[in-house]
């Protein structure tokens, strides 16, 4: 078997001044154009107003996202960490077998182990995993790691959290993973670190994808997603106010768990259950009570759709959560905090934009017969590339650096489909946020492992031997 996946968040000035340069070129092509169409005079006025607006805070995010830093306590802070009771939480459903076991493997590989493991399996109808659980037993016993594993009628990942962390009342930190979660071998050491600061209540791990690679929607979407890590979420925890972690690592103070358990599992909205949403509630559970950072050197590797009708259900789920949390957070959030703003900030900046978008494509052109010229159009790609240059600055064990530069230049297609195609399911999203059921792999799971997917040449072979020498097990 190959080395386990790794990667590391690389930090750069020139990456910063070649952000700042992008900025510049992207107000100097929006001035351009504002001259260059006869506007009427208080409509030109109102679109420079705009725009300055708009780069004013983009700039700012510019800057607080490479303030950003990797947090480094103190040797006597680290002793302290390491003497914590650390519990991963571990829900299954209906997930590829060889990506959980991947997972797994990954805990076994870490510098920092954890603690405790906590497997629950929601009812699964593809697959009971007894090769798996047999093979898990063995190893975590092996490796002083103690883990359950159980299995529970069908009720949703937030009750199939909840047995975990009944299972282990004596956790200082409970860690909050995916079934198709892969951890780089340092992840666990580097999420905990944070927490050397008694402030802290949560962090949040980078994500990246094992599936990168399969085809021009993953590699588009993992473009999109980490450069929304890099920046947009980085520039909240300079200020400690990450608003939602991934669900693929994230890691909270146990009371910010166990004393909102209840309310956790019973989340209603509209008078109907909230079935997804859940790592931005236990965000916001720890805002309440603190700051919440993200880590940058903590880094987890997860599995990306690999077809378009897979990942327009689950950004469908993630725009009804967020139009829920946001409710919340207005609801909850002291307006004195830096918080609420930020959160207000993101509402703004999407609804002067929308309106901004359709005042030029629609009203200009049909009412006054302006039509904006080719030099706006260099202006969302130019900030896209700038803002996805901290995606080149993400080194990863199993991809070479032309490659991901590769995946760079393909950044009009995200800007494309954020201006077009996600924004009005944002808003549709909003819109029919009632809809509070989850919405994917009740037929099984929808992407499954390979060995190019996951890194490692030998890894598809080895756990198909696993699962035939494996002896069946009961579950319960």
């Amino acid at each position: 078997m190959t080395a386990p996946l790794s990667a590391r968040v690389h930090r750069s000035g020139t990456v910063f001044g070649a952000a700042v340069v992008m900025v510049a070129a992207a107000v100097w092509a929006a001035h351009h154009g504002l001259q260059a169409v006869e506007f009427e005079g208080h409509t030109g006025s109102r679109l420079a107003a705009v725009w300055g607006v708009t780069f004013v805070i983009l700039l700012g995010q510019t800057v607080l996202y490479h303030f950003e830093r990797p947090r480094r306590p103190s040797p006597r802070a680290r002793r302290q960490l390491d003497a914590l009771h650390v519990a991963v939480l571990l829900p299954v459903y209906n997930e590829d077998a060889g990506y959980l076991r991947l997972g797994l493997q990954s805990m076994l590989d870490q510098t920092r182990r954890p603690t405790s493991v906590h497997v629950v399996d929601d009812g699964s109808t593809s697959d009971d995993y007894a090769a798996v659980r047999t093979w898990w037993t063995a190893a975590a016993a092996a490796a002083g790691i103690v883990t359950t594993w159980h299995r529970q009628p069908n009720s949703g990942k937030r009750h199939a959290q909840a047995a975990g962390v009944l299972a282990s009342p004596a956790a200082d930190i409970y860690v909050t993973v995916d079934s198709d979660s892969c951890l780089a071998p340092d992840a666990l050491e580097e999420v905990l670190l944070p927490f050397a600061r008694q402030r802290v209540q949560s962090v949040a791990g980078i994500v990246l994808a094992t599936n990168h690679r399969t085809n021009l929607l993953t590699r588009v979407t993992d473009l999109w997603f980490t450069t929304g890590q890099l920046t947009d979420r980085s520039a909240l925890s300079a200020m400690g106010t990450v608003l939602v972690n991934s669900g693929p690592l994230a890691a909270y103070r146990a009371g910010v768990i166990r004393d909102n358990l209840d309310g956790y599992l019973t989340e209603t909205f509209m008078g109907r259950p909230v079935m997804f949403s859940d790592d931005s509630l236990l965000t916001l559970y720890a805002l309440l009570r603190g700051r919440t950072v993200q880590q940058p050197s903590a880094v987890v590797f997860t599995a990306l759709p690999e077809k378009a009708s897979h990942f327009l259900r689950m950004y469908l789920r993630w725009m009804r959560g967020s139009t829920i949390r946001s409710v919340w957070r207005m609801r909850y959030l002291p307006v004195t905090g830096i918080a609420y703003w930020a959160h207000f900030l993101r509402w703004f900046g999407l609804a002067l934009s929308t309106v901004v978008l359709g005042w030029l494509l629609v009203v200009e052109p049909l009412h006054y017969g302006n039509t904006p010229p080719a030099s706006f159009l260099l202006v969302p790609f130019l900030i896209g590339w700038a803002q996805a240059l901290r995606y080149l600055g993400v080194v990863r064990s199993d991809e070479r650096m032309r490659q991901r530069a590769v995946t760079w230049l393909l950044m009009p297609l995200a800007v494309i489909a954020a201006w077009t195609v996600l924004r009005a399911m944002r808003w549709y999203g909003a819109a029919t946020c009632a809809r509070t059921g989850w919405g994917t792999r009740q037929n099984g799971a929808e992407v499954t492992l390979t060995a190019a997917k996951a890194g490692r040449e030998a890894l598809v072979p080895e756990v198909e031997r696993t699962l035939q020498l494996a002896v069946p097990v009961t579950t319960g």
